[in-house]
């Protein structure tokens, strides 16, 4: 009797964490406008035991629904540049499909590792990002070259290993690439997750059985955080929060290389 009380102890500790974690997630969502999706893997994986390849499928639909939540309030501002968001779009999914299939070859635990150093890269991205503006022509013309063609499967694929959505090379690569104002570039990127999230999933489809019921319970506060976050967007700083940000997945990725030392 005491173990089986310790147990549910433990289990209640574990999910009221995982659920506080998914409102952080949520939070920077709303906050950054992306980004904030790279946790979502580690949080389910290290908080609720879950098998990391299922963590990282389980991952796809949050991520995809949370950006989905961010693509209509972008959409009602105009802030979608559909021009570029199709081809780019296009291009991720085939990266994602094709790098879910590719995933059914690598251990979890391999899964794991590869995300850890994307997230070193996203921190990164985000140091380096943290102060980008928006061009200083916003008329100039779209542009799609092959290099934009080739990041948005680059992304798509990290997306199909990884479970990650993306943003951290989305926004800086619609910006600086298909010369998207930086207004319209986080709008436009959440619908392209949306798009890699999709292709994801179904590149995964018939090899991982999904928990619906965790991906619902982390999903819900997840969307409480995106509101929230919403809401506090205009009154704190972006390139403050992206900073902070990048050094919290520094702290994230070592947790997870540490915890997966005995794969090296």
């Amino acid at each position: 009797m005491h173990n089986k009380d310790g147990y549910t102890t433990i289990w209640l500790y574990m999910t009221a964490l995982a659920a506080s974690l998914a409102l952080l997630v949520g939070l920077t969502l709303g906050l950054l406008g992306g980004g904030g999706s790279i946790l979502t893997v580690p949080v389910i994986a290290f908080t609720l035991g879950v098998d990391p390849k299922t963590a990282i499928v389980m991952s796809l639909p949050i991520v995809g629904g949370a950006s989905l939540i961010g693509v209509a309030r972008h959409w009602k501002l105009g802030n979608i540049d559909f021009r570029v968001a199709i081809p780019f779009g296009a291009a991720a999914m085939v990266g994602a499909f094709g790098g879910a299939r590719l995933a059914r070859f690598m251990e979890g635990g391999t899964q794991l590792i590869l995300l850890a150093v994307v997230m070193l890269g996203a921190s990164v991205s985000m140091f380096r990002n943290a102060n980008l503006a928006e061009p200083e022509t916003p008329s100039t013309p779209r542009q799609i070259g092959p290099l934009t063609f080739v990041v948005g499967a680059l992304t798509g694929t990290l997306t199909g290993l990884v479970g990650v959505g993306g943003g951290f090379l989305l926004v800086p690569a619609l910006v600086l690439l298909a010369k998207v104002p930086m207004r319209q570039a986080v709008g436009t990127s959440l619908f392209v997750i949306v798009l890699n999230t999709v292709a994801g999933f179904a590149g995964y489809a018939g090899s991982v059985t999904v928990p619906w019921m965790l991906v619902l319970y982390f999903a819900g506060f997840t969307a409480v955080g995106i509101l929230l976050g919403s809401g506090l967007a205009a009154k704190v700083s972006q390139a403050n929060l992206k900073r902070a940000f990048a050094a919290l997945l520094v702290l994230v990725a070592a947790y997870i290389l540490w915890q997966s030392r005995s794969t090296f």
